[in-house]
Parts: C-alpha cells; sequence; structure tokens
C-alpha cells in the first residue's frame, strides 16, 4: 500500500507591516477619542475658563474640580469591562452633539451659563456614543451622568436651597444648644448665647458646600462599592441628612468655643480643623448605613426552576 501525507502549506509569520498596521487599527479609537476631547475643550473653552474660575472663588462648588478626575478613575477602574465592549459608532451621537450644540447657543443668546456648561456634558456623552457606540456608552453611563455634578447649581436653584438651608442650621443649632443646657435667643440667622454671646450663622455656615462635597463623595462611594442597587441609591440620597447633621455638630461645636474662648480660635476651629474632619466622619457614617443595611436586609438567594438543577 502506498500511503500519502498531506501536503502541509507553511505558516508564515506576520509581516512587520501587517503588526504595524494591527498596531494602528487598535490604537485608533483611543487616539480619535483625545483629538475629539482636544477639539470640544478648544469649542468650549471660554465655558470652561468660567467654571474653572467658579471653583476657585466659589467655596461651594469648589469640589466640582475634582469631579473630572474623579470620573477619569472611575472608567479606568472599569476599564476591563471597557475593552469587553464592542465599538461600533452610532450615528445617534450626532443628535445628542446637536442638542447640546442648540442647548449651548440658547445659553449663550440668552445669558443663561449653566446651559452652556451642562451642554459642555452632554456633547462628551454625544461624542462617546459617537465614536464608540451605544455599548460604551451604556457601560460609561453613571459616570457621564455623574460629570453633570461639576457644574455649579444655577443661581435660582442655589437660593431656593441655601436660604432653607440656612435657616434649618440656625434652628437645628439653637435646639441643640437649648437640649445640652445653653441660653440660646434667635433672631433671624444670628444666635445669642447666655445672653451675651453673639453668633451669626452666614451663608456660608448653611451646609451647602458640605452638602455639595458629600454628594460627590457617596456618588464615588456608592459606584465603587459592591451591593444591590437599591442600596446604592439609599446611601447617595442620606448623603442629604448626612451632611445637615454634620453642619449641626459643626456648628454647635463653634458657638460652644465662642463661649469659652476667643472669637479668633472659633473662627480658625469652624473653617479649619471642624472642615477637614467632618468629611472623615461623613464617610464614616455612610460606611456604617452601608453595614447596616446589609445586616437588616438579607437577600433571598435564587431558588432553582422546577426540573433544573441549582446553581453550584
Amino acid at each position: 500500500m502506498v500511503h500519502s501525507r498531506p501536503v502541509t502549506q507553511p505558516v508564515s509569520a506576520p509581516s512587520a507591516r501587517d503588526a504595524g498596521t494591527t498596531g494602528v487599527a487598535a490604537r485608533w479609537p483611543l487616539v480619535s477619542g483625545v483629538l475629539a476631547l482636544v477639539a470640544l475643550v478648544w469649542a468650549y473653552w471660554p465655558t470652561l475658563v468660567e467654571l474653572f474660575k467658579d471653583w476657585q472663588n466659589d467655596p461651594n462648588y469648589s469640589v466640582g474640580q475634582i469631579v473630572p478626575l474623579a470620573a477619569a478613575y472611575l472608567a479606568w477602574q472599569d476599564r476591563d469591562k471597557l475593552r469587553r465592549c464592542a465599538v461600533r459608532p452610532s450615528y445617534w451621537g450626532l443628535a445628542l452633539l446637536a442638542a447640546a450644540t442648540a442647548l449651548h447657543l440658547f445659553g449663550l443668546l440668552f445669558f443663561y451659563v449653566s446651559l452652556e456648561r451642562y451642554a459642555f456634558v452632554l456633547s462628551v456623552a454625544g461624542l462617546v456614543l459617537l465614536l464608540y457606540g451605544r455599548e460604551v456608552f451604556w457601560q460609561l453611563r453613571w459616570i457621564l451622568a455623574f460629570l453633570l455634578l461639576m457644574v455649579p447649581l444655577p443661581g435660582a436653584v442655589h437660593n431656593r436651597i441655601s436660604n432653607p438651608l440656612q435657616t434649618f442650621a440656625t434652628a437645628g443649632a439653637v435646639f441643640l444648644l437649648e437640649v445640652f443646657g445653653v441660653m440660646v435667643s434667635r433672631e433671624g440667622n444670628v444666635m445669642l448665647l447666655n445672653g451675651q454671646t453673639e453668633v451669626a450663622v452666614a451663608e456660608a455656615c448653611s451646609g451647602l458646600r458640605m452638602l455639595t462635597a458629600f454628594v460627590v463623595v457617596a456618588a464615588v462611594l456608592a459606584y465603587l462599592i459592591r451591593a444591590p442597587r437599591w442600596q446604592k441609591i439609599v446611601l447617595l440620597i442620606s448623603s442629604v441628612p448626612v451632611a445637615i447633621a454634620c453642619n449641626l455638630l459643626r456648628l454647635v461645636a463653634t458657638a460652644v468655643l465662642y463661649m469659652v474662648a476667643e472669637s479668633s480660635v472659633a473662627e480658625t476651629f469652624f473653617h479649619d480643623f471642624a472642615g477637614l474632619t467632618m468629611m472623615p466622619l461623613a464617610i464614616a457614617m455612610l460606611l456604617g448605613e452601608l453595614w447596616l443595611l446589609r445586616r437588616l436586609v438579607i437577600e433571598e438567594p435564587e431558588t432553582a426552576a422546577p426540573g433544573r438543577p441549582g446553581r453550584g
């Protein structure tokens, strides 16, 4: 018998030219994204400059400058999930970019600065959808929404929140001081302690600065932790009462210092020491709340359908 052997063709290694082409193709989505972002920053440069000035000059919204950095960190944390997403550019991104352009023009024509800034965030979302497609956009949806926190609240919204917060902070501080045995009389947002020490609760003491900072921290924490979605939502919402409670504690401690020490010492405590200690306290309260939620609510294990084995 004659045995025939199959003829095998030698497999040639990829040429340097092919390898270089593959490398360029793999890097192109990242390069195109960087170039598009640079072009977008150039187009919105005046808006971004004014936004940066607000971050520097308004303590209530100074936390906004860390939001883009935090968003970049969260996206880097999800890099493995993003690599598994299919990159298929979607022309729906053009619709988002068109809407962002209309919003930007409306803000320019009618002097709505906040609309110009929100238009920038919407343009970033439009670029992601246009260049990378729906799968990547859906993976980044919460991070893109998180970018909205870098924009200061519109003036009308700011006033509707700041003034009631200031009133509530004064009333809450008066209540707690009276519980601790301090004689307090109140006139507007001014407290008179033991009939001799006057403490004014200014707008800066309303707690809005602490509120904006705590919401950003709670949003990052909720994104990073492994927990059911409802627990993350509860954690994010609870950052508001946690911020208010921490601000009340700071006001009460400052009022006591006004009575027993010089006003300069109390002001230093309020602006420096108390401001630094409230953030760790708030994070500890949020983590304690999460610990409590996990022990109060027991998730039911998944049961196998009839006739089907359960998961091992």
